[in-house]
């Protein structure tokens, strides 16, 4: 089995590499250009819009956080039960967050009822903690319109919908690899999808999470320039599922 999931990682990885010797031109020129345009045009930081009116955004990206990732860097520290190897978590729902093209809402008014504990309990089977539930609510699900409900209904919805590479949850090892072999195996198994629907983040040397970019219906949409953001690591670290 070990051998299998290699091969399979191996020829992500050459494929990868093949990419970014084709694309090296075309993105040390896109590279100059934007630099050229700093020069002459003012800066502007996409930023957070807290206080938004609810339910008046674009899209929503859709976090996914590869658990052990987060418990090397953060949940073991807290003794979160998500890190407990019992739990057996890989991909795991960060959260479905309302974006505007550039920018993105958080924090909105809304007249609706904060979740009960008993609904942001059911949702740690995806989410790994009913306190990232119960935080995700608290920052973007008021900028949905949505009930608490609704919105927890509809983060398991897009989470259903995309699938997540059963190749990583082989691994029994660290392994390093480029970022881009994440993202071409989310693009492999999910047809659907183009690259500028989905980007890779890493954090602190390690693959960190995929973000997938959905409409309102939660079909894949073009993601915004200010999420698209991929990691441009060659050995970032990813580590198996405990």
């Amino acid at each position: 089995m070990r051998v299998t999931v290699v091969g399979e990682l191996g020829g992500y990885i050459r494929k990868a590499k093949r990419e970014w010797k084709k694309n090296m031109g075309i993105a040390f020129k896109r590279l100059f250009a934007a630099a050229l345009a700093a020069l002459v045009l003012p800066v502007t930081q996409p930023a957070m819009a807290d206080g938004e009116p609810a339910g008046e955004f674009d899209y929503y990206v859709m976090a996914l956080s590869w658990s052990p990732t987060w418990c090397s860097l953060e949940g073991d520290a807290r003794n979160s039960p998500q890190c407990d190897p019992r739990e057996d978590f890989g991909w795991v729902l960060h959260g479905l967050w309302p974006q505007y093209h550039q920018g993105w809402p958080a924090h909105c008014p809304t007249t609706a009822r904060n979740p009960s504990r008993q609904m942001t309990e059911s949702m740690a089977d995806i989410m790994g903690t009913s306190g990232l539930a119960w935080y995700q609510w608290k920052k973007h699900g008021v900028c949905t319109g949505l009930d608490a409900g609704d919105y927890y209904a509809l983060s398991r919805e897009a989470y259903a919908r995309v699938t997540r590479p059963e190749i990583f949850r082989k691994l029994t090892d660290p392994v390093k690899l480029p970022a881009s072999v994440v993202e071409e195996a989310f693009l492999k198994a999910n047809p659907e999808l183009e690259p500028d629907m989905i980007t890779i983040t890493c954090k602190s040397g390690y693959i960190q999470e995929a973000r997938i970019c959905l409409s309102k219906s939660l079909d894949p949409v073009p993601c915004g320039r200010d999420t698209i953001r991929d990691c441009t690591l060659d050995d970032a670290l990813f580590e198996p599922v405990r």
